[in-house]
């Protein structure tokens, strides 16, 4: 790079960083500001900034953005990719470095302008193919075509270019597990798989369907998925990452795999902290109901992550049996089982730890309901000869045992006794309360 080129580029980098933290100041400005159409102003300088952030970025060259995405937060990472044109992505993948490519890949989805995705090989890589004629669709060699939530229109575009019926992934909860994998006489393969989908305070499992045909992958499902969304930008950065339909099927429940093994890590981190707080102190009914909350949420998830990966094991057991993939591909479909392996044992840990973590909270509420229980007994206790000495107050026979004495001063010395009797038997009780303690202390 010569010299006026580092300098542009220095220039460029400047500006946009300038322009990401005048963003963050003018939307702080008009959010605090109480103006008239306060929305119309927020709308207008939003796309003035956006525009300008857009000219840069396409001034720039491809291992400049890469560049600049490096040292920018993740926040900044995710909002200056957005800002980047589809076609432009495909040039700067190849320079980003493995951490973008993750932070890139397991975001949040927002929707894409199209819900029929192709892509193809090319030199070595995979890219999309931009569909917007059947045409285009037939005339391109893909290996994966990748629907999200297809109308029924759709469904019947794309069967039609490749002579092939295409379900509705609204029913692939309702076929019977037995017909989860099978082979149609055509040579069709059909597969029926659950992924996880892992956001905040919200767990899942999704139904994909995937069909084999003439050597192209089908996949359909009502939702975007992190894990597709992570394979692709592997797939685009990586030379020969993938090179067949059945290489993208085996990496698709391979990042599963890896998906499912990173919400495992976020189950211990929880129960980490469930566990550091219950087991540090005292807690209240209101903190103990919240723990047994939390505690809940991480044993569905971690229950989710089980059942996800024995779905997973499943699907490649069969494509294994089926001799579905080649030869070379056993090697990483056993790779994926043995990984599925390993994460058995920590859900396994992960049970027997909410388990422990469950009880220890019920035991909290036990003993704080045991504590009431035993000040309401003190207090029966202490009451009860008052009770006794109070009948005997109201029986006619006091009034003749105290006839002659003015009945105040009666009275008086008879609520005086009362208290004095109440006093001695909160001291004996509490004496036998510390001879007690002092013996389990010994």
């Amino acid at each position: 790079m010569s010299s006026e080129q580092n300098s542009q580029y220095h220039n460029h980098r400047q500006a946009v960083l300038t322009l990401l933290e005048k963003r963050r100041v003018t939307e702080e400005m008009v959010h605090k500001q109480d103006i008239p159409h306060q929305d119309l102003v927020e709308t207008l300088v939003r796309k003035q900034n956006l525009a300008r952030l857009q000219l840069l970025l396409n001034e720039m060259e491809s291992v400049e953005v890469a560049e600049l995405l490096e040292v920018l937060p993740e926040a900044d990472q995710l909002f200056i990719w957005d800002q980047i044109d589809e076609r432009r992505k495909e040039q700067v993948l190849p320079d980003v470095s493995v951490s973008i490519l993750n932070t890139l890949g397991k975001r949040a989805f927002k929707n894409d302008r199209s819900r029929i995705k192709a892509f193809e090989l090319y030199e070595g890589r995979m890219r999309e193919v931009f569909i917007n004629t059947q045409d285009d669709l037939t005339s391109a060699k893909p290996i994966w075509i990748d629907l999200i939530d297809p109308t029924f229109e759709e469904r019947m575009w794309v069967g039609d270019a490749y002579g092939i019926e295409l379900p509705d992934p609204d029913r692939v909860s309702d076929l019977e597990s037995s017909a989860r994998f099978f082979v149609e006489e055509n040579g069709e393969t059909h597969l029926r798989s659950d992924f996880l989908l892992d956001k905040e305070n919200v767990s899942r499992n999704v139904g994909v369907i995937f069909i084999l045909h003439q050597d192209i992958l089908f996949s359909l499902r009502k939702e975007e998925l992190p894990v597709f969304r992570l394979q692709r930008l592997r797939a685009f950065s990586q030379p020969n990452y993938v090179s067949d339909a059945r290489d993208v099927l085996l990496d698709l429940y391979a990042a599963d795999v890896e998906y499912s093994a990173d919400a495992l890590e976020d189950v211990y981190k929880s129960l980490e902290k469930v566990g550091g707080h219950v087991l540090s102190k005292q807690m209240t009914d209101e903190e103990a109901a919240k723990m047994l909350a939390d505690i809940g949420q991480e044993e569905d998830l971690n229950g989710r992550i089980r059942r996800n990966v024995l779905d997973t094991r499943r699907a490649l057991s069969f494509l294994m049996r089926s001799r579905i993939i080649e030869r070379h591909q056993l090697d990483d479909a056993q790779q994926i089982l043995r990984d599925i392996e390993s994460l058995d044992g920590h859900t396994t840990f992960l049970f027997g730890k909410i388990n422990f973590l469950m009880d220890a909270t019920v035991g909290f509420i036990n003993i704080n309901q045991n504590k009431v229980i035993k000040r309401l007994t003190v207090l029966s206790v202490v009451f009860m000869p008052l009770n006794v000495i109070a009948g005997i107050g109201g029986m006619s026979e006091f009034s003749m045992m105290t006839q002659g004495i003015p009945w105040p001063i009666s009275y008086a010395a008879f609520t005086i006794g009362m208290v004095f009797v109440a006093w001695i038997t909160f001291e004996l009780l509490r004496f036998a309360e510390k001879r007690e303690n002092l013996r389990l202390n010994r």
